[in-house]
């Protein structure tokens, strides 16, 4: 196994214990099983408490332990994965009735499905494992410092050779040799190509040298990004798509304002109620940009993928906003539209702006 592949799959068990640790299973402490242990009446090997049931009263822990391989590899998977039923609850509901899910949620009904924040996690990092696997990265091969001007170093080199091989054999031959022709016509259309290099490296210098980006408003910050950029592409690029993994629940509190001002004269909604809704949805759109991305490697075609990246998020989060706010079509459509040009511009672009200052140090 490679090593991207160890590492993939390092970063989903990452996920998914990161999920666990914020989505407890069923009665709180998860279920072990049957195995060794004390009987009822014994006290609770955790906390030493009298046991009188299945679980302990005071601390919650199961009465019976065990001590096998295989309940080992049960508690891996009952606790990170949630096989016990909660994540395929939760799934169909938050791809098919996203609102039906986070209102449900929100009025209580927390056993039957995965938290938010526990799905958010997880898909996060399946997304980053799996694109690793199917070798979906930024390219780095454009990484190399002043790579457009060393390709143009080059063909001028090329170009200088070529004009140096015929002005050598124009000089050898004479005035009368009806090939000279030719050649002089071969060496116009060289020192033109000369001429068309120069002008071309003048600009890529013109340009690289007027390079501005204005993120944090200070200018010997905002020029050293630049500098970064212009330097090394390729590593600038995969600092964003890791940067982008590490630092993607910014995302929440970055979008919890956008929805609660569709709502604020609203007081029956919370803020709680919109960091619910604003998770679940972050969890779904993972899932799906990773979904797309895998089939795109598959080879399914660009355009079918494309259209569904546009269309299935719009109507995912009317549907999702329709239910979990109790809405009628034309509220949760107005909505919709002023929730996507929030996040266009009031989340999004702050979320760039905090992955190329992280870049850049």
């Amino acid at each position: 196994m490679s090593g991207d592949n160890l590492d993939a799959l390092g970063q989903i068990a990452e996920g998914a214990l990161l999920g666990a640790a914020v989505e407890p299973a069923h009665g709180g402490k998860g279920d072990n099983g049957p195995g060794d242990g004390p009987e009822g009446g014994s006290a609770c090997p955790n906390c030493g408490a009298a046991v009188s049931g299945i679980f302990c009263s005071h601390c919650g822990q199961k009465a019976q332990l065990h001590r096998t391989l295989s309940a080992f590899w049960h508690d891996l998977i009952h606790g990170a994965l949630h096989f016990d039923g909660k994540l395929w609850r939760t799934l169909p509901l938050l791809a098919w009735k996203p609102g039906e899910l986070t209102r449900r949620y929100i009025e209580g009904q927390r056993a039957r499905f995965v938290s938010p924040m526990a799905i958010f996690l997880f898909s996060v990092f399946l997304m980053f494992a799996v694109f690793q696997v199917a070798g979906i990265s930024a390219p780095t091969d454009i990484g190399v410092p002043g790579t457009a001007g060393q390709q143009f170093e080059k063909m001028s080199e090329q170009v200088d050779a070529e004009i140096a091989g015929l002005e050598e054999e124009i000089s050898e031959l004479p005035e009368s040799d009806p090939s000279r022709d030719e050649l002089l016509a071969d060496l116009t259309e060289a020192r033109e190509a000369k001429r068309g290099l120069e002008r071309g490296t003048d600009i890529l210098t013109e340009e690289s040298g007027s390079m501005t980006m204005n993120v944090t408003g200070i200018e010997s910050i905002d020029q050293g990004i630049v500098q970064k950029w212009r330097d090394n592409p390729g590593l600038m690029l995969y600092k964003l798509q890791n940067n982008f993994y590490k630092f993607s629940f910014l995302l929440i509190p970055l979008s919890i304002p956008s929805v609660w001002l569709l709502f604020f004269w609203k007081r029956r909604f919370k803020a709680y109620d919109h960091a619910i809704f604003v998770t679940y949805s972050l969890a779904f759109m993972s899932l799906l940009f990773l979904v797309l991305s895998v089939l795109g490697v598959a080879g399914v075609p660009t355009e079918p993928l494309v259209l569904a990246g546009m269309i299935i998020p719009v109507i995912h989060i009317y549907r999702q906003l329709r239910g979990a706010y109790e809405l009628s079509r034309r509220s949760a459509i107005w909505r919709t539209i002023a929730l996507l040009f929030s996040i266009l511009f009031g989340v999004s672009i702050p979320f760039l702006w905090i992955l190329l200052m992280l870049g850049a140090f």
